[in-house]
């Protein structure tokens, strides 16, 4: 009997040791196990604002590679775009990655402050997808020597979006919009004004975004092709864009305004006639549905500057994998949705309107559709258009600090100080500043 024992107590060993040996050879690096065991998962954290946007798009992303891929939690956490900086900022700066996310989502016009001051901080992408399946103008912010950092998500592809019949009393048709320049634009300001009392555009003259769509369209910036130089005095882009804003002003076809709210009710109330701006603003056109087909979205007009081109951006962003445990994962995630998977930009534009800047995505049905509110135009085709069509250039690390200096010298401007003297005194003020 003992002996009978003995033979079965070491048999049940040898089939638990067999059992462990399986498990642990069929276990990879990416935390999968093979045959029937259940999978082991890695944690992928994500950091973005805007729930409506940004985090609904990520959760589109993430319930669509979870069909096919088990062995990745992605978890997203919603905070505002000033807290994302100031918690990197913080973290990169004390040298620890604890507490930081696997994904974060970072302006475009922020994106070298950061891929500059923390190169170390951050795991390159260059072979997670395609760079040249997204448009040109976004791969530049998100790169650094050659070596792409950032996926390049949203596009922040501007139009002019008009009330045609505001344009109809004063004369003019959306087609009398095509191939324009902002003198003309003024022009047609003016008429709009005299017919129909209403103000052409809203401004607020705390944001010069309207400065940023102009110069852009003309491949110039704030700040020389380092990224960090400023480039004021003598820059012909940007003397240009300060003239036009005074022209703008001066035939008082400007509605003020000092806040989002006031902005977004400018048009919803009917008080103003156009807004030059990014395609993200579609969502607060539309939110006025007793407007419903009186909008089109034209070409942006351009400035006198030959180089100028009837296409620029204002605002977007990309998502990074910052250099923590779980990137491989994480640039597998990006790369798979937001990197390649042309249904899933089919799905971002057709659920909220999100336009994202991968170019095959662009032959999707749901890039061609109509959009009745705007007389069955199909801007998405049109958006898509334009985003190819926009300059690239070098936001460099200090966009913001140089506008709080331009701010200032606007007003300056207005108040009849000559453009020589105010960018002279801009540049004068950056170079002091941005060392």
């Amino acid at each position: 009997m003992k002996k009978m024992m003995a033979l079965l107590l070491a048999g049940m060993m040898a089939v638990t040791a067999a059992c462990g040996s399986n498990a642990d050879n069929t276990t990879n690096e990416g935390g999968n196990t093979g045959g029937n065991n259940a999978a082991e998962t890695t944690d992928v954290t994500v950091w973005a604002w805007d729930p409506n946007f940004n985090i609904k798009a990520m959760n589109i992303a993430k319930d669509a590679y979870a069909k096919n891929n088990t062995d990745v939690n992605v978890e997203i956490i919603e905070n505002a775009q000033n807290d994302i900086v100031q918690k990197l900022n913080t973290g990169m700066s004390s040298g620890t990655t604890k507490g930081l996310p696997n994904i974060v989502l970072i302006e475009d016009y922020r994106a070298q402050s950061f891929l500059q001051a923390y190169p170390d901080m951050f795991y390159p992408l260059t072979d997670s997808f395609k760079a040249s399946d997204f448009a040109d103008y976004k791969l530049g912010p998100t790169s650094v020597d050659g070596k792409n950092y950032g996926l390049p998500f949203d596009s922040g592809v501007t139009g002019l979006y008009v009330r045609t019949d505001y344009l109809e009393q004063a004369g003019y048709s959306a087609a009398d919009m095509q191939d324009i320049t902002w003198d003309k634009y003024i022009e047609i300001g003016k008429a709009v004004k005299e017919k129909t009392g209403k103000d052409m555009l809203s401004l607020d003259p705390n944001d010069l975004g309207i400065l940023r769509v102009m110069i852009q369209s003309a491949g110039s910036w704030y700040l020389k092709e380092d990224g960090k130089t400023a480039d004021l005095a003598g820059n012909v882009a940007l003397q240009e864009a300060f003239e036009t804003y005074k022209k703008m002003m001066d035939a008082n076809i400007v509605k003020i305004h000092s806040d989002w709210s006031q902005f977004v009710a400018n048009y919803n109330s009917g008080a103003a006639a156009s807004v030059p701006t990014g395609n993200w603003f579609t969502p607060s056109i539309t939110a006025a549905a007793d407007q419903s087909g009186k909008w089109a979205i034209v070409p942006l007009p351009k400035l006198n500057n030959e180089k100028s081109v009837h296409a620029s951006s204002l605002g977007g962003s990309s998502w990074y994998v910052l250099n923590v445990p779980g990137k491989e994962a994480a640039a597998k995630f990006l790369g798979a949705t937001l990197g390649s998977d042309v249904e899933l930009y089919q799905t971002l534009v057709t659920e909220m309107g999100a336009i994202g800047t991968y170019k095959p995505a662009a032959e999707g049905e749901a890039y061609k559709a109509k959009n009745e509110f705007f007389g069955g135009q199909e801007i998405v085709q049109d958006f898509a258009k334009w985003t190819a069509e926009i300059p690239n250039v070098n936001y460099g690390m200090h966009t913001y600090a140089v506008e709080d200096i331009l701010v200032v010298e606007m007003q300056n401007f207005l108040n009849g100080k000559a453009i020589d003297a105010v960018l002279s005194d801009a540049q004068k003020q950056a170079d002091s500043q941005l060392k």
